[in-house]
């Protein structure tokens, strides 16, 4: 992993073996299929559904600070844990899970590599059982605004280029043929995509026969063959 750019964010499931129990380390669930967590998970793991406990009911936004405050609290957590994300489809929901808690300023958020179906296939231990926790307090930073991009921001930079746009959903969504992808809400407005985006499924980013990343060079070449080279903002 030492030829990422940010290596630290990234455990092995051997890792997670052997920390999970680590007072300081929170393992968290987050499956695109939220039946999941409760036919079976990681011991010692929280699952978090993403339907009800990390999306805005009523926008159609991500958490705001006091929900995500909430959801920490009751979940154990404090500023100081290590939160060590997991799920099934490649780690899909769990890295949007990542993504929300650093815009929310959590320091130590990880991936493990590979997620579910690394974890299944190494025929290591789950169980049914959720585990007790100690509610907390938690007080979330602001914000940070530099890790969102929103509309009238997109907007005014597609013209110019100045950007590259990349579109992670699959060729059917990116086509219109779809508005979302099966068993998941059609929540969006109209079919297709933004005019210049590139389409690079999620699922190209990782190994198919464990779910984990690819390498760098790996990774530079499935972008690169769509015309991103990564000397623009994505």
């Amino acid at each position: 992993m030492s030829e990422y750019a940010h290596p630290e964010v990234l455990v092995t499931t051997d890792w997670v073996n052997e920390h999970s129990n680590d007072a300081q380390v929170t393992v968290v669930e987050v499956d695109v299929d939220t039946t999941l967590y409760d036919q079976g998970h990681l011991s010692g793991a929280i699952g978090w559904s993403w339907k009800t406990q990390l999306a805005d009911q009523i926008r159609r936004d991500i958490l705001s600070k006091e929900d995500l405050e909430g959801l920490l609290s009751q979940s154990g957590i404090s500023p100081g844990s290590t939160i060590v994300l997991y799920g099934d489809s490649n780690n899909w929901f769990a890295a949007w899970a990542f993504w929300q808690l650093k815009i929310y300023g959590h320091e130590d958020v990880r991936l493990m590599d590979g997620g579910r179906k690394k974890w299944e296939a190494e025929g290591r231990s789950m169980t049914t059982e959720a585990p007790d926790v100690s509610s907390t307090s938690y007080q979330a930073a602001q914000a940070d605004p530099a890790l969102r991009a929103f509309l009238p921001e997109v907007q005014s930079q597609v013209s110019d280029s100045a950007v590259e746009l990349l579109d992670v959903r699959s060729p059917a969504e990116f086509s219109g043929e779809v508005l979302a992808p099966p068993g998941l809400p059609e929540t969006c407005q109209r079919g297709g995509h933004i005019p210049g985006a590139s389409n690079i499924p999620w699922g190209m980013a990782v190994n198919d026969e464990d779910g984990t990343f690819k390498s760098r060079d790996e990774l530079a070449a499935v972008y690169g063959d769509r015309g991103i080279s990564g000397e623009r903002p994505i």
